[in-house]
């Protein structure tokens, strides 16, 4: 029970038991997990926590450059794509392509749409339709489930199939 309701409640618990089943390019044990991550970083990206609003210095951070998941180094977001949304988090209107990926999140007592890594299953943050053109949406990340790389130039962005 304390996993189930409670755990949920608290942010705490699915995630590894998500990961677990879920086929990932990056997949680690959860001494491994411990062994790479920060004590915060763990509870971010592996047990879809929280940080707290206001606490990442990268939220105010808007030097170009690219934003990786922390967890596993995968290229997520471009420093192009950030806004000052005034939550709190650093926030993106748009992904790079075939970054991440998104789930239902019924946490709280209310629907949202989670946002995970594609290569690692970390949690990142959520994802809502109140951003700016010209997506409208607003990837709202926890800044400890980011590395960022300044300077860096986002890879290029995936050719179309031509194999139709």
């Amino acid at each position: 029970m304390a996993e189930g309701l409670f755990g949920r409640l608290g942010g705490r618990g699915q995630s590894s038991k998500d990961a677990a089943q879920s086929e990932f390019e990056v997949k680690l044990s959860d001494t491994e997990w411990r062994q790479r991550l920060t004590p915060e970083q763990y509870r971010v990206l592996r047990e879809h926590g929280t940080e707290r609003a206001g606490t990442s210095p990268l939220d105010k951070s808007y030097d170009p450059g690219i934003y990786h998941c922390a967890g596993c180094g995968q290229p997520l977001f471009d420093a192009t794509t950030k806004f000052n949304s005034r939550t709190g988090w650093p926030s993106f209107y748009a992904p790079l392509d075939n970054a991440i990926e998104t789930q239902s999140d019924r946490s709280f007592f209310m629907v949202r749409t989670e946002v995970h890594c594609r290569r690692c299953g970390g949690h990142l943050g959520h994802v809502f339709d109140d951003g700016p053109k010209p997506t409208g949406l607003r990837y709202c990340m926890n800044g400890v489930s980011l590395d960022f790389h300044a300077g860096e130039a986002a890879p290029p962005a995936s050719a179309p199939d031509d194999r139709e």
